[in-house]
């Protein structure tokens, strides 16, 4: 039943919508009208772009229009976690973990570590603790950290036009970030409360915002733009709901490398262009994968021979993909509006 919805979805979308999504998910101007400059692109007019942008929002395609924030910039702490959960406790142990407000995304994969989920705290939190709750939930037999050791990429773009998707090749440059320090201010705190939430579909989106931090439009560009110059904020964008837009085999895929060629190997992966994430995390002695890279596929065949062909290129034979079989949470971590989190957990016998 799932499928055929998410088919009548995509199947809603004409190839004007598709164009207006890819275009978005990347570049959204920081102009006082930006719907009159995402018209002018498309050679139509402002009020269908708003028409078309409430719709998809409407049939769930479109997820939110916002700032997207580093994490560890902000102060945050965050790991991906893997847990090994005896199948019967399975939902009941990921419904209790979704109740954190730090825990963004949380998956069921396919692999004796059936659980996989992030987490982040904000600064003066320790990361272990805050795992650690989750030890008195029944059923959990292994809980393995997976911290960042290196970030190579992470920004998803889902490619909706499928005559325009690129060749499966790392053709993609790093953006240059400055080295600047940043701490946040409580001038900064609310700044980043006010531009996370998501934007309201209107002639000018940011003039309320602008208002409520008494600021101009134009101030609030400026500092936009230097949040992105050093990498707090890594773009405003829209965020798409991946299954509801067709791509439905979200594949970790894991690589077994070795140490002196993780630099090279992470580089190169986070510059294809289909690759979401690529990180660096630590291995375990039933962990050997020491570079992650995420891919969104349409299917799990596509997502194998994807993985088939990256693999050609970066010449690592040890590889597993991981495909998420279920979703039990996914959202945005909301940034300085914490609140403290605690389980007392009893399971009745059964």
């Amino acid at each position: 039943m799932k499928d055929i919805v998410i088919e009548i979805l995509a199947q809603s979308m004409d190839e004007l919508d598709k164009e207006i999504l890819n275009e978005i998910q990347w570049t959204f101007p920081l102009t006082p009208k930006p719907f009159d400059d995402i018209a002018t692109k498309f050679a139509t007019t402002p009020e269908i772009i708003k028409s078309r942008l409430l719709n998809l929002k409407k049939i769930g395609v479109l997820r939110q229009l916002s700032a997207i924030f580093d994490t560890r910039r902000l102060g945050y702490k965050s790991s991906l976690v893997a847990m090994e959960i005896e199948p019967s406790q399975l939902e009941h142990v990921a419904n209790q973990i979704n109740r954190h407000p730090g825990v963004s995304h949380n998956y069921e994969r396919d692999h004796q570590f059936n659980l996989w989920f992030t987490l982040a705290v904000p600064p003066g939190s320790d990361l272990k603790t805050e795992v650690d709750k989750f030890s008195v939930l029944k059923g959990i037999k292994k809980v393995r950290m997976l911290p960042t050791i290196q970030l190579f990429k992470i920004g998803v773009k889902l490619d909706m036009v499928d005559e325009k998707k690129h060749d499966i090749a790392p053709s993609e440059e790093k953006k240059e970030i400055k080295n600047i320090k940043f701490v946040p201010s409580e001038e900064d705190k609310e700044f980043i409360r006010e531009l996370q939430k998501d934007m309201e579909i209107t002639d000018r989106p940011f003039l309320n915002s602008a208002k409520k931090l008494g600021l101009t439009e134009e101030q609030l560009f400026e500092k936009m733009k230097y949040y992105e110059s050093i990498g707090v904020m890594r773009r405003f964008a829209a965020i798409l709901r991946h299954r509801e837009v067709g791509f439905t085999a979200n594949g970790m895929i894991v690589w077994n490398v070795p140490n002196n060629k993780i630099l090279e190997v992470g580089t190169k992966l986070g510059a294809f262009p289909q690759v979401s994430h690529c990180y660096q995390r630590p291995t375990y002695p039933d962990w050997p994968y020491s570079v992650f890279s995420m891919i969104h596929c349409k299917s799990e065949d596509e997502a194998e021979e994807m993985a088939k062909t990256i693999q050609n290129q970066i010449h690592v034979d040890d590889y597993k993909i991981l495909f998420s079989t279920r979703e039990f949470k996914k959202t945005r971590v909301e940034y300085f509006v914490e609140s403290s989190f605690s389980l007392e957990e009893t399971i009745p016998i059964s």
